[in-house]
């Protein structure tokens, strides 16, 4: 599949014109100068992105400033812990539980935006049983914005497949035709055929969602399920690739994207947001293809899941600064906002317009792949019992636990089963201790 940089003009444009004009209660795409305020008011969006998704949201924020005279909000790149806690902040999944830990640090977003009487138009996700529910409250109400949602893909770079045979219309689907596309690329000298980013979301929690795999059991009192024979099945994969150096492992986070970027991975399995930036630090062209699944799993391929940062409002500021922040919330949510974040950041798109945008739009059909593969698999069957989302990895220590025993599976020092085995026990047990050391690797895989 081809891919084109990304243009954001006319395109822009013509799509927010397109989409506004369907039947979808979105913002106008555009409003007029807002007046302002006869004291002007000041609030903090703190985020940590990193650089390049931060600079894409600092040309959302310098917009939304420059139509709201005397209405500033200022964007920091910091821990929301660090200092007086912003009025707005993007918390990380793995933060989220420090977050909600102790005296209530949040005012919920639906209360925010109903006392300021500013709509709260989104795609309604407490229907969206593909969406991690960390966001929602009982009631299925938003406590905060997902905006930062992604699913596992497949990145490649295109000239590096080429040269193996392998293009967008004969692209794998499963894992054991990957492996035999792993094993062209060793043969042809590639020194990295494959990596991956965020790990343990990508190799365990959503292959088990894709493979119709429960991740959890027990409804309410949930329980970690991670070692079905599948899931064994598919860390044993994941080992032997490991070790005949088809995957290579750099770390726990993001780390692998990094090295695709520099052109040493000649494929990466990683969130779909990460395609603009992909797009932007890499000298090549990255193509975009579908997150694999085993064809013997029955049921499969069934749906991956949506998770990502959120963005939360602090308790305990003033009406004027929630009223700022919500017609920023509404701001980020119009038609335009909605494309112009999903073009320059790569997330999904949280409300109507946004998502008519990735799925009916031929004009930006190219910059938009990524989601549009993201929402594909999203909503390739609905979810089962099995498949459903679950936040139950944010809870401090899970993703902890099942990295280190996936690392000790890799390093030889315990069977995929064992591994997997002990996983489930130690977080059933609630193992709390931190932490154990990173496993010890082949040198090169874990720099």
């Amino acid at each position: 599949m081809t891919q084109f940089p990304l243009r954001a003009g006319t395109l822009l444009t013509s799509l927010v014109l397109a989409a506004a004009a369907m039947p979808v209660h979105a913002a106008p795409a555009k409003a007029a100068p807002a007046k302002a305020p006869a004291t002007p008011v000041q609030i903090e969006l703190s985020h940590g992105l990193g650089a390049d998704k931060g600079a894409q949201l600092l040309k959302l924020v310098e917009r939304f400033n420059a139509a709201n005279p005397g209405s500033t909000v200022m964007l920091s790149e910091r821990h929301w812990s660090e200092g007086a806690q912003p009025v707005l902040s993007i918390v990380a999944e793995a933060d989220e539980e420090n977050f909600l830990s102790g005296p209530s640090r949040f005012k919920p977003l639906w209360q925010v935006m109903k006392d300021a009487r500013e709509p709260l138009n989104t795609l309604r996700p407490g229907d969206v049983k593909v969406m991690v529910p960390s966001s929602l409250d009982s009631a299925g109400r938003l406590q905060a914005l997902p905006v930062a949602l992604s699913t596992p893909v497949m990145f490649y770079n295109v000239k590096a497949l080429e040269a193996v045979g392998i293009n967008g219309s004969n692209l794998p689907k499963n894992w054991n035709d990957w492996q035999a596309v792993l094993g062209k690329l060793v043969a042809a000298g590639q020194a990295c055929p494959m990596t991956v980013s965020q790990p343990v979301s990508t190799l365990l929690e959503n292959a088990s969602a894709w493979n119709n795999q429960a991740f959890v059991t027990g409804g309410k009192n949930e329980q970690i399920a991670v070692n079905g024979l599948i899931q064994v099945k598919h860390l044993a994969k994941m080992s032997t690739w490991y070790k005949a150096r088809y995957l290579h492992y750099f770390g726990r986070g993001n780390e692998g994207e990094a090295r695709f970027a520099r052109g040493d991975c000649a494929v990466l399995a990683a969130p779909s947001g990460a395609y603009p930036t992909l797009v932007r630090e890499a000298g090549f062209e990255v193509g975009v293809g579908g997150y694999p699944y085993h064809d013997d799993a029955y049921g499969a391929p069934q749906n991956t899941w949506a998770d990502g940062p959120a963005l939360w409002v602090a308790s305990g500021k003033s009406a004027a600064e929630y009223k700022l922040a919500a017609r920023f919330i509404r701001f980020w949510l119009s038609a335009q906002s909605q494309v112009e974040w999903q073009l320059n950041s790569g997330y999904l798109p949280l409300s109507e317009a946004g998502l008519l945008a990735t799925q009916a739009s031929k004009l930006l059909r190219d910059e938009l792949v990524a989601q549009r593969v993201a929402i594909s698999q999203l909503t390739y069957k609905p979810v089962t019992s099995f498949s459903y989302a679950t936040a139950f990895a944010h809870r401090r220590g899970v993703r902890r636990v099942l990295a280190e025993e996936m690392e000790a599976v890799f390093a030889d020092q315990k069977p995929p089963k064992q591994g997997l085995d002990d996983a489930v026990q130690r977080i059933k047990a609630g193992e709390q201790g931190c932490c154990r050391p990173l496993a010890t690797m082949p040198a090169g895989q874990l720099n």
